[in-house]
């Protein structure tokens, strides 16, 4: 999967939660990211943020990052 549609998808979840009480937005974008994305898109996605190039992305996923499981 393109990493560019990994960010888009990604950012429509942000999306989605920011709606969501601010105590438990990020919760919930990781919530989500570990609940229905396989490995492989996780370490997608951690590839693009710890390459430093988190240009586009929400600033909500980078707030939920930590909490998003890294796969082994």
């Amino acid at each position: 999967m393109q990493r560019d549609k990994l960010i888009y998808m990604a950012n429509q979840i942000a999306t989605f939660f920011q709606s969501a009480p601010q105590a438990g937005r990020a919760a919930g974008v990781a919530d989500h990211i570990n609940s229905f994305w396989e490995p492989r898109m996780r370490s997608q996605l951690f590839e693009r943020i710890d390459s430093g190039n988190t240009d586009g992305i929400h600033k909500l996923v980078l707030e939920a990052a930590p909490s998003i499981r890294r796969p082994a």
